[in-house]
This record gives structure tokens, sequence and C-alpha cells, in this order.
């Protein structure tokens, strides 16, 4: 990471290390038979009035809503706070989404010792978890996708 900036080491911008992490999840989905739409919008909303939201991918058929996350610990090895509360922001519009949609955090694999950042959300966070939002972690190497929630 850039001192500077936070930029992750080696990439051009933050936004081209989350459009390629985005990517690497369409192709895993591609590859289990299921085409996405990048910025697939749903209406949510807390009462009668609804908005539509886009969400990173979707599709109607099957109906499925997938928020990407490619943070990773910070350079210190700490929790990147600031990062976790746009991770409890996609928990709050999957849980005011459609109940019909199938919801999915995918996270790319980013460990701490023994301890992956996606685990360390779920102990931390899992309160603000709606029921039966999925966490998957994604590992950018070995392009294998581990299911944890």
């Amino acid at each position: 990471m850039n001192a500077n900036n936070f930029q992750r080491v080696g990439a051009i911008s933050n936004a081209h290390v989350g459009n390629d992490f985005e990517e690497l999840v369409r192709e895993h989905f591609s590859k289990a038979g299921l085409t996405l739409v990048r910025g697939f919008k749903v209406p949510v909303g807390v009462g009668e009035t609804r908005k539509p939201r886009k969400f990173d991918w979707g599709s109607d058929q099957p109906p499925i809503l997938i928020e990407c996350k490619s943070h990773a610990w910070t350079v210190g090895g700490n929790t990147p706070s600031a990062k976790m509360t746009v991770w409890n922001e996609a928990m709050y519009y999957f849980y005011l989404a459609p109940k019909t949609y199938r919801k999915l955090l995918f996270t790319l694999k980013s460990m701490k010792q023994e301890t992956s950042l996606a685990s360390h959300y779920i102990k931390c966070y899992g309160h603000l978890i709606p029921p039966g939002v999925e966490i998957w972690e994604f590992g950018s190497v070995d392009k294998q996708a581990t299911r944890l929630l």
C-alpha cells in the first residue's frame, strides 16, 4: 500500500482492484453456468416507498444478488474499520432487498495469521448479518470460493 494515498501496492488504482475482483467473481459463476448482470437493480426500502439500488452482480433467473468486496487487512495487520462499515452497509441493503433473492457477500480472501478478514467480520459483526445471507471468500491465486456462512 502506498503510504501517501492508501492505494494497494502494484495496483493502478483501488477502483481497478475492485473491478478486477468483480470480474473474477463473474467468471466463477459463469463456470457454474450462471449468467450475471453487472449493476443489477432491485427495489429496496424500509416502508412502502422503494427505490432501485444497484448490486455489483445479480439475476432474476435464478434470483440472486451479489456484492463484491476486495478489502484486505491493513499493512499493520489491523482491521480496516472504515471498510467494515461498507460491509455493514451491504448487509443493510441485503436486508432491504426482496426476500425472494439469494444474497451473497463475496470477499477477497485476506489472511492475518490463521484468521481471514471475512471470518473476523462474521465473528465481530455477525449480529448485523441478516438471516440467509451467505458470506463467501475467494482466493485470487487459487481461484477457489469457500462458503463461510
